[in-house]
């Protein structure tokens, strides 16, 4: 996990930052971009950190607060499901990750991101299935994830009649029963749902 941290490391980098998203493939809601610079001495590394994905929620909710309290800093940015079909969720999530290179306090000479590639003067790498490859990506997926699903559940209070905070928005069988039943909701991504219902 700290193969490419070191690389960068051993190449002069001081700050090295990792960037994820989450909340690319649901029918609802934004898409959830987190950006975090961790310290990586020995001393403050932290146990468990893994692809959100492989991780419990419980887990993920643990090591969230656990990131918070030592990131050096981080930036936490929503795309919201208006911009998503206006400008693809692809564009979204650069979007995402190009609002948290800019408004992050303290910023990075190094980035590790999520396999996307980006148009930045900031040094970086893409990685492939970064969030289990590198240690900084992981820490921002978790940042990423809780962060999405947070939201999510508090949604579900203005319209429950979906599940939100049950599915998160993904296309389960439930969900697109419900959208069947009550039609799309304000946060729905109409250029995701267009396959399940008729959207005028």
């Amino acid at each position: 996990m700290f193969d490419y941290e070191n690389k960068a490391l051993n190449s002069g980098y001081k700050l090295i930052a990792g960037i994820d998203e989450a909340g690319r493939g649901p029918l609802a809601g934004p898409v959830c971009v987190a950006m975090v610079i961790m310290p990586l001495d020995k001393k403050n590394i932290i146990e468990k950190v893994n692809d959100s994905k492989k991780l419990s929620a419980k887990m993920r909710d643990k090591l969230y607060e656990e990131i918070i309290s030592k990131a050096i800093d981080y930036q936490i940015e929503f795309i919201d499901e208006e911009t998503i079909d206006k400008i693809n969720i692809l564009n979204a999530t650069k979007l995402g990750m190009k609002n948290c290179i800019n408004n992050i306090k303290t910023k990075p000479n190094y980035i590790l991101i999520d396999a996307v590639k980006l148009d930045i003067d900031i040094p970086y790498e893409p990685i492939i299935k970064g969030d289990a490859l590198s240690y900084s990506i992981a820490c921002a997926s978790i940042l990423a994830k809780v962060s999405r699903d947070k939201l999510m559940v508090e949604i579900d209070k203005k319209y429950p009649n979906y599940n939100f905070k049950k599915h998160k928005g993904y296309g389960t069988k439930e969900h697109i029963e419900n959208l069947k039943t009550f039609g799309p909701c304000k946060i729905h991504r109409k250029t995701f749902i267009k396959n399940f219902v008729d959207i005028g």
